[in-house]
């Protein structure tokens, strides 16, 4: 099991945007009205936030990041480590967190790696800005996720295209020689790679005149080419059935924590997953926040996300003890245990 613990690193804030513009899957037609009804039952996903055709990744990203510099008052000089999370880059090439250093003035001494990483991206980003920033030579690190995930669906895909929203988060990150270790497992099985996935598009099945953009009927209302999102949601199930909690209760059952999490905050997948994972883990509903109904799920953003717009109060007055968990493509998963104490975040930011 991928188990650790990463000391010195301490969450100072977090800040979300998403766009203004919200769509309803009330009026989502493309389906019958009782199917509409079952869906949104069943996913949870009632509206979204979907972005304007000139909105980027990078646009979004960097609001959510103006926002909290502004709030914390940080020196853009300060900032040693930018990461970007996302799956839907503004290009193949250069990477997005290099434009996001120059677009918020950060300096050329401050390092910009991009993670390719979706619904356990945050877990992962996570992992990888507080084991730098832990090593002491890193004071201040930003963790961004961005992700506009509406633009790789099918209008006509009833599995996917009611599901996504757009959104992006900033979290901060400081080197705090007192501060409470946080405690991972991250786990991954390539073997389920095609459960969720754009078929080309990359190297391996490049752009192609004859095949790419050609619409397939798939099943009875799905419909999408080649360059949209494939989503096996019965595997998907299954998959986050059979791993998420065990992750959680491995990771709670380490030997190094004796408090119990005042909250879980998992992936935004859909209202049916988190519901099965909170039964199988025993706990009571106002322990798992949700977002989804409002957002829709927003990939690697979902979980920052959910705790600025569900849980802020309360992380911004008192200590808190964080369960939080993200699943998906990949396959991946992972979770993690974070202490705060009255971290500062701004009000979410529309676009």
């Amino acid at each position: 099991m991928g188990l650790f613990s990463i000391a010195h690193c301490r969450v100072a804030g977090l800040a979300a945007s998403v766009p203004k513009q919200v769509m309803h899957n009330a009026d989502y037609d493309w389906i019958s009205p009782d199917e509409r009804v079952a869906l949104i039952k069943t996913t949870g996903v009632v509206s979204r936030r979907i972005a304007s055709p000139d909105t980027t990744a990078v646009d979004l990203a960097q609001h959510a990041a103006e926002q909290l510099l502004a709030a914390l008052g940080w020196e853009r000089s300060s900032v040693g480590l930018l990461i970007l999370v996302t799956q839907t880059a503004d290009y193949l090439m250069p990477a997005s967190s290099n434009i996001l250093q120059h677009k918020l003035g950060l300096s050329k001494n401050c390092m910009a790696i991009d993670i390719n990483s979706g619904c356990s991206g945050y877990i992962n980003g996570l992992a990888v800005a507080a084991g730098m920033v832990s090593a002491g030579s890193i004071g201040r690190a930003l963790l961004l996720n961005a992700e506009i995930p509406s633009r790789n669906t099918s209008a006509r895909d009833k599995s996917t295209f009611p599901l996504f929203g757009d959104a992006a988060s900033a979290t901060a990150l400081v080197f705090d020689q007192h501060a409470k270790p946080i405690s991972f497992n991250i786990q991954s099985d390539g073997s389920g790679y095609d459960a969720i996935m754009i078929h080309d598009g990359g190297m391996r099945n490049p752009v192609s005149a004859e095949t790419s953009f050609q619409l397939k009927p798939i099943a009875p209302g799905i419909e999408r080419n080649n360059l949209q999102l494939a989503l096996d949601g019965i595997k998907v199930f299954n998959f986050s059935m059979r791993e998420v909690s065990a992750n959680i209760r491995a990771l709670l059952n380490a030997g190094n924590e004796t408090q119990q999490p005042d909250f879980f905050v998992l992936h935004q997948a859909n209202k049916l997953i988190i519901d099965s994972i909170r039964k199988k883990m025993g706990e009571n509903a106002d322990k798992f926040p949700v977002s989804i109904d409002r957002f829709g799920n927003t990939s690697s953003a979902s979980i920052p996300l959910t705790l600025v717009t569900e849980l802020s109060g309360v992380l911004k007055s008192k200590p808190c003890h964080l369960l939080l968990s993200g699943f998906g493509v990949g396959l991946s998963w992972g979770s993690c245990i974070v202490h705060t104490d009255q971290l500062l975040i701004p009000t979410l930011y529309e676009v």
